[in-house]
């Protein structure tokens, strides 16, 4: 399908199910297909990311991943308020990439255009990259002293795994890039080369642990993942804000995504998104699935944690500390990054 083909059904879907609503303010294209021309062939491991603005102060769950007119859509809800003006979008890493360009397709008011022109025209100034890259830190300090040892081993792995994976937002914000979330540890490689300091990269993979894992290992686990994936695709029944992305439509993101880059040299940068699927999938199981079916998918779970060498509270806490420790040297990185960087300006 060509990403024009899949723009129109995602505009088509907005039209449909969300710009007829009171609480309806616009929607916007996001995410890593943003870049891509028109012409473009989607590719298989790719959806079409779409934020839809709300009125509402708390947005409902997301739809998330579905498939309409032949092309996979990912819709997310965004409260009114997280845009109220330029600065407060500038200063948040996650929705300012999203206004660097005009990705905006329906604006009733008018009040999203006028944002996305002022965090455009800001968006590159070396005070608010910076304090962009000062919100990454924070998030990452944030989570990881906030894992609470009573919750559950699947939990608890997402409460470590995701601010550690945040590492390589900060680099890719320092970069100007799109902090993309499955692709996070190859494009973070990527900058890393490009500014010269591909002795950090290392250090990334051994703070997630999965440095020394061989291309076998990975493919072993994902087969793991893969059979623990449709156990929770059949089981689920407890809505969870990510319920969408363990489903059928979106099966060839997760699993055939990561064996293409297991296959293209990229086994460890596929590790990430192989842990973070892993543990969503055993929160699906414990909440839907009979003991029996839990207990026959544990220990292939078990057998990745025990390589990323993090099989209990104990050592999650141990590599969250040294995550902690390593952030000094990692924002000297990312400043220097921002300094070397020629298409960051001096704020006007």
């Amino acid at each position: 399908m060509k990403v024009r083909e899949a723009r129109t059904a995602a505009a088509e879907w907005v039209r449909q199910h969300a710009a007829r609503e009171n609480w309806f303010r616009g929607a916007y294209f996001s995410g890593s297909t943003v870049g891509l021309p028109d012409e473009a062939e989607l590719p298989a491991a790719s959806d079409i990311d779409i934020v839809v603005v709300t009125a509402e102060a708390e947005p409902p769950l997301k739809p998330g991943k579905l498939i309409y007119q032949g092309a996979l859509l990912e819709i997310t809800y965004l409260s009114w308020n997280l845009l109220a003006s330029a600065e407060q979008v500038l200063t948040n890493y996650h929705l300012a990439p999203s206004f660097r360009i005009d990705t905006i397709f329906a604006d009733p008011a008018g009040h999203l255009r006028r944002l996305q022109t002022e965090v455009a025209r800001r968006y590159a100034g070396r005070t608010w990259v910076r304090r962009r890259c000062l919100n990454v830190r924070q998030k990452i300090e944030d989570g990881l002293r906030s894992i609470d040892a009573d919750a559950p081993l699947h939990d608890r792995v997402t409460a470590w795994l995701f601010p550690t994976g945040i590492t390589t937002h900060l680099l890719l914000v320092a970069a100007l890039r799109n902090p993309t979330v499955r692709l996070r540890y190859l494009a973070a490689r990527r900058v890393l080369a490009e500014y010269g300091h591909d002795g950090v990269y290392p250090e990334l993979l051994e703070l997630l642990g999965c440095a020394g894992m061989s291309p076998q290992r990975v493919e072993h686990h994902l087969a793991g993942l893969a059979r623990t994936f449709d156990a929770a695709a059949d089981a689920a029944r407890t809505p969870f804000f990510f319920s969408s992305d363990i489903t059928a439509a979106a099966r060839p993101i997760v699993i055939d995504g990561s064996r293409e880059l297991i296959r293209a040299g990229h086994h460890r940068e596929a590790v990430f998104w192989i842990a973070a699927t892993y543990a969503r999938c055993h929160k699906i199981l414990a909440a839907d699935a009979p003991p029996e079916v839990r207990q026959a998918h544990a220990p292939a779970f078990e057998a990745l944690l025990a390589d990323l060498g993090i099989p209990s509270y104990g050592d999650l806490r141990r590599r969250a500390s040294a995550v902690i420790r390593f952030l000094p040297a990692l924002w000297e990185t990312a400043e220097a990054i921002m300094s070397a960087n020629p298409d960051i300006t001096e704020e006007r």
